[in-house]
Order: C-alpha cells, then structure tokens, then sequence
C-alpha cells in the first residue's frame, strides 16, 4: 500500500526534477489502474479528484463541479478502496473541496490523512464559476477564499500544498497562504469524446498562464509552476507552454485517464472486430 510522503521530500524530489531539467508531471487518477500505470511510467505525482470517478465513467470532467456528489467523501473512499494501495513510493495528493460548509476542515484534512494522501489540491473549486452565481458564492461566504483557507490550514498541518488558480489575484492570495505548487488553470480540457470545444487556443493560454504565475511572482519567488487544461491536450502542447511561461510541468487528467483511453480502446475494439472467423462455422 501507498505511503505517506512527507512535504519536504515531495519538494525535495521535485526540485531535484526541475534541476536536472526534467518537466513535472502529474496525472489525475480514477481508480488504481491509472495510478499503477502512472507510477510505472514515471509520474512525479498522482492526484485523485471526484472527477476521476466520472470520467472514467465516460462523463465530462465538469461533472466534479456539479452538485451530484460528496466530493470530500468521495476523495477518501477513492484512495482508501484502490488508488493508494496500487501506488508504492509515488505521493498521492486529494482534491478537497473547501467550500464545503457543512464540514469542519481540519475534520476533512485528517481524514485524508488517515488514508495516507500526502498532499492536497482545491478541487472542485469555485475558481471554475464566474459570473452572478460566482458573486452570490462569494457573497455568500462560499467563494475561493474557502479555498485559500484550506490550504493554509493544511500547509499548518504541514501537509504539501497544491491549487489550481485562475488569475493574478488569486495567485498572489495562494501565494500568500503557504502554497507550494500553483497550477494555473486555462479551463475544461478540450479534446476526445467529451472536451471542451471552447478552449482558448495555446498562445491565449500562454497570456493568460504568464499573468498568473506574476500574481504569484509579487509575493514570492520560490513558487513552482504547473500548466492545466484548456488546449494543452498532449506532450507536444505542455512543452510549448513551457517553453513560454513559467511552468515546469503539467497536471495531466483528461490528457491521461480519458483521451488515451478512448483511443486505445477503440482502437483494441476494431482491431478484434476486423479478424476473420475461418471458413468452419460448425
């Protein structure tokens, strides 16, 4: 079974990568196949997020986002029934949905502990929301700054730190609470069955990854930099991205557990559909 890893090993191990100019993956899991693969190839991290579940049950991503499951919840039984125990020294991080209000966070923080994720990320988050919704959320004391509080908190527990960010202030406020890995976010990914057709093209992306990583910039300088999401679909799109802004790696989920998938198992499909049955039928 998957261990704990303590979070100054993690940053140890990652800078050690970044030293040797190796980019930074991580891949999101949604079941313990994924993490067994991800780990055998290399990844630097595993992350496990709600929407993990519903990908690998051929919904959108997005879906994590909805009001349909106990995303906290979720997150535990998830790494407790597979994804922790197929891993052997690669750290696995939990989404945490920090807005929760009909939790206490500490609560939330230890149980995650008490299955042996090492780290966590603000996910589902209320940085995928804008617009009036986004305001009465924010009104209402359910906005992003639930999230920056619990990365706080879990930074005090001593737990590594990640989060995805949306623009320069939030950079500059994740900054501020102890983060140690901001993942920009450049919206849904597109590609495959199910992606979003409303990505940003890379150069947008690029702009908008450079304005956040300055966000983060004016209150720190040693903060590590990941790309998600949007246009960046594959190898060939993280690395244009790096060459471009601040990013030393990627946070792969749809690019990993979804579109391959699809891929190999249509292809697998049609490879056995084509075979021949032989002139004998009896």
């Amino acid at each position: 079974m998957g261990k704990r890893i303590s979070r100054d090993e993690i940053l140890n191990r990652l800078r050690g990568q970044i030293a040797a100019e190796r980019s930074i993956l991580v891949v999101g899991a949604g079941n313990g196949l994924v993490a067994r693969c991800a780990e055998d190839a290399g990844a630097d991290l595993i992350v496990v997020y709600n929407s993990g579940h519903y990908r690998l049950n051929g919904l959108a991503s997005l879906v994590g986002n909805l009001p349909v499951g106990d995303a906290n919840a979720m997150v535990v039984e998830m790494g407790r029934k597979g994804i922790i125990q197929a891993t052997r020294d690669v750290p696995v991080i939990g989404g945490v949905y920090g807005v929760d209000p009909t939790r206490n966070i500490e609560d939330v923080l230890e149980s995650l502990e008490a299955v042996n994720y090492s780290g966590v990320i603000n996910f589902p988050t209320v940085g995928r929301v804008d617009g009036r919704y986004r305001q009465e959320l924010e009104a209402s004391g359910l906005g992003y700054g639930k999230e920056i509080e619990m990365v706080r908190v879990a930074h005090e527990r001593g737990l590594f730190t990640m989060a995805y960010v949306f623009n320069a202030d939030e950079a500059a406020r994740m900054a501020e609470a102890g983060l140690d890995v901001l993942v920009g976010h450049v919206g849904l990914t597109g590609g495959g069955d199910v992606g979003s057709s409303m990505a940003l093209d890379l150069d947008g992306a690029v702009t908008l990854l450079e304005s956040i990583y300055a966000g983060a910039r004016r209150v720190r300088s040693d903060m590590i930099f990941l790309s998600h999401g949007g246009p960046i679909i594959d190898a060939g799109d993280a690395e244009y991205v790096n060459e471009r802004t601040g990013a030393v790696g990627f946070v792969a989920a749809s690019s990993v557990e979804r579109i391959p998938v699809e891929v190999a198992v249509k292809n697998a499909c049609r490879s056995f559909k084509s075979i021949g049955i032989g002139s004998r039928t009896n």
